[in-house]
């Protein structure tokens, strides 16, 4: 058969026809979202109204805002409530890190004790407990050190020892130990069975298995809980202003009780938190982020500038190459 009849032959497939009105992707434009441009109007509306409110409003009295900023007092009490909440997470941390392996033993006195601390502490408002510490001596006039049944050998006053500060670390304590506790124990039960399994069968200790293998891969998933929980403490140091502690809220209580002005001494006291709980939030991001490694993938950037006639065989060899360094 020669070279015309092949051609020419039906069962010969026939050449693709080229599309002439086929569309280049580089130049497409995004469609337009009528209701993504609406909501950006309310949106702006709304922030226009809230600040327009907040500048007009002279009730606000910026210029005492001002005033009492960077108050001596004021400040003390901020620093008070960032070492009361420093103190309250590493004790209750502490504590619910014991609470959750003793809620994973197999041993069931130990678990049962340690599932009703978690559920009475938990269940009990933080408040509560603050009111309740602040006034033990009302159930103990004095507490003593000794033999069950036997001779005391110390006693101290119970007034003597359980002071406003004593009072709020032991309530925050025992109060997170019990939220860090259930974060604690749900982050290692995260961890697939077969991580314990192959470091037994790789002959870690069970110490060594708990620390290089399960609590690393645990920490992505207690991390943003604690960061949250960090912060939650932070804003719930001001409770113990109803004890007569002089953190940040007790230290803007006494200032508008001498002046009466309330709203702007309040406003310091927001300011002050809003900038703790970013400072905050921003560390929480970045301990995040240094336990994602390997969880999460990102697409690698090419070290060397691509031509403008780098075809997409070079563009694959400078990503492998990439991946590779």
């Amino acid at each position: 058969m020669t070279l015309t009849e092949t051609q020419m032959s039906p069962s010969a497939p026939s050449p693709p026809a080229v599309r002439t009105d086929a569309v280049d992707v580089a130049q497409a434009r995004p469609r337009v979202r009528p209701l993504r441009i609406l909501g950006t109007v309310l949106l702006a509306l709304v922030v226009f109204g809230i600040a327009s409110f907040l500048i007009t409003n002279e009730r606000f009295e910026w210029d005492i805002v001002a005033e009492y900023l960077f108050n001596p007092s004021v400040l003390l009490g901020l620093v008070t409530s960032v070492l009361l909440m420093v103190v309250a997470m590493v004790l209750g941390t502490a504590l619910g890190t014991l609470l959750a392996a003793g809620q994973l033993s197999d041993y069931w006195p130990v678990r049962m004790a340690c599932m009703a601390f978690v559920g009475f502490f938990r269940g009990v408002p933080p408040l509560v407990q603050l009111i309740f510490w602040f006034n033990l001596a009302y159930l103990l006039p004095r507490i003593s050190v000794g033999v069950p049944f036997g001779p005391e050998l110390f006693s101290w006053s119970t007034n003597d020892l359980i002071t406003p500060l004593t009072a709020a670390i032991i309530g925050l304590s025992l109060h997170e130990a019990a939220y860090m506790a259930e974060i604690i124990r749900a982050g290692i039960l995260s961890v697939d069975q077969g991580q314990h399994d192959a470091s037994a069968a790789m002959g870690f200790s069970r110490w060594h298995s708990f620390t290089r293998i399960v609590l690393p891969q645990a920490m992505r998933v207690i991390i943003p809980p604690t960061g949250s929980q960090v912060i939650a403490t932070l804003k719930g140091t001001s409770l113990v202003s109803v004890i007569a502690m002089g953190d940040l809220l007790h230290a803007v209580q006494v200032i508008y009780n001498r002046t009466y002005d309330v709203v702007p001494m309040l406003i310091v006291a927001v300011i002050w938190y809003l900038v703790a709980v970013t400072v905050l939030t921003f560390f929480q991001r970045k301990v995040e982020d240094y336990y994602s490694r390997g969880a999460t993938r990102t697409a690698p950037k090419a070290t060397a500038q691509q031509g403008p006639d780098a075809g997409p065989s070079s563009t694959t060899a400078a990503v492998r190459n990439e991946e590779n360094q």
